[in-house]
């Protein structure tokens, strides 16, 4: 990691880090004293606490970043967003799709009730991971033999949620690169399917699984289409952290729960459909370079700013008076201990930024025995 990102990195680790473990101890303390009691409460409480929380990483993409989200949405779907249970499902194109959902989630007044399918491996990563386990994500081996158990459990449990939330769902998979493209594109060609030219075919078991199960209390599915224009650099979270911005386009298109198909068979092959759909979709928008739909604008809220700002506040007045009471700096010991404090931080941030990475370095050969598994 280069100096000048460790520069960076340190302060807004440090920020988030601390600030996080004081809201994952809240949680903690609430899961264990209000949950068993009352759910609903637990749950409202949990959702001011997160956003508490998430909003930090919504100010760096908005503020520190000045990442622009373009929303195109139809007049129905652009009412609707916020006011109730929503089913997302979206394409998966770069490292931080997930935060562009906290984004949007934060612009309709849900994103404390955002809610994700997550590889199990997420709810270890400290502080954030922790936070989304409290937030009841839920988190998959992207092993239908070992999460559907674990899937319909989880959906069932949203039944009496209070307040309206988002599930966000990539029915891809993976994240899109070109080496799964070109296994998508040699599987779709060994069975007779559209080849695909900016999508991966959809995994659809999770889905029917969630139209099934969530047909009864979630009126609507929000289907999502993300894509960096082709003038504008791809958003990372590297990229981010230094403060470089970029453009992300999204549409975003309503579909009602109740005409949705009643077969399983029906529902997967609805799901296909819209990828297909996707993928010329997004072959006008490589072509024009925009959508159909009508720019809805979201500004950009100094809610996030403002907490940010709060939580910089609260931690630099504790840290003075932490070192002042403890005299930490003034022996080698002391400082010893807090460069290593430092270093752990670094090293923590560092690690989350690999993570979001993760998946970009598959081999063609790895994306065809994974696309001949599912």
């Amino acid at each position: 990691m280069a100096i000048p990102l460790v520069l960076v990195v340190l302060p807004l680790g440090l920020l988030f880090l601390l600030s996080g473990l004081i809201v994952n101890t809240i949680q903690a303390i609430l899961f264990v004293t209000i949950r068993p009691f009352s759910k609903s409460f637990y749950r409202r409480i949990n959702r001011f606490l997160a956003e508490l929380l998430w909003l930090q990483l919504v100010w760096v993409v908005d503020w520190w970043a000045g990442v622009k989200v373009q929303l195109h949405a139809d007049e129905e779907t652009y009412r609707s967003m916020g006011k109730e249970h929503a089913l997302v499902i979206s394409n998966h194109r770069s490292d931080i799709d997930w935060l562009i959902g906290w984004i949007l989630a934060q612009r309709s007044g849900c994103l404390g009730s955002a809610l994700a399918m997550m590889k199990k491996s997420s709810k270890f990563l400290p502080v954030i991971g922790w936070s989304m386990w409290f937030a009841e994500y839920l988190f998959l081996e992207r092993s239908w033999a070992k999460d559907e158990k674990t899937l319909k459990w989880g959906l069932q449990r949203l039944k009496d949620f209070p307040r309206p939330f988002w599930l966000a769902l990539f029915v891809e998979g993976t994240r899109f690169t070109p080496a799964k493209l070109l296994a998508a594109q040699e599987y779709a060609a060994s069975q007779g399917l559209p080849a695909p030219r900016n999508v991966l075919i959809p995994r659809t078991k999770g889905f029917v699984s969630a139209v099934s199960i969530m047909r009864d209390f979630v009126p609507a599915i929000y289907d999502t289409t993300v894509i960096v224009p082709k003038d504008s650099p791809q958003p990372t979270m590297l990229r981010i952290l230094k403060g470089q911005p970029s453009v992300i386009h999204v549409r975003m298109k309503r579909h009602a729960m109740s005409e949705m198909p009643k077969s399983d068979e029906d529902v997967s092959k609805w799901c296909k459909d819209i990828f297909v759909a996707k993928d010329a979709l997004l072959d006008k928008h490589l072509a024009t370079g925009t959508f159909d739909e009508e720019i809805r604008p979201i500004g950009r809220p100094v809610k996030s700013l403002l907490v940010t700002l709060f939580w910089a506040c609260l931690l630099l007045f504790g840290a003075i008076q932490f070192f002042k009471w403890t005299q930490l700096l003034s022996t080698w010991r002391g400082v010893a201990f807090t460069a290593a404090g430092m270093a752990l931080v670094t090293g923590v941030m560092h690690v989350f930024i690999m993570f979001t990475q993760a998946e970009r370095s598959s081999s063609a050969r790895a994306a065809r025995n994974r696309v001949k598994k599912e």
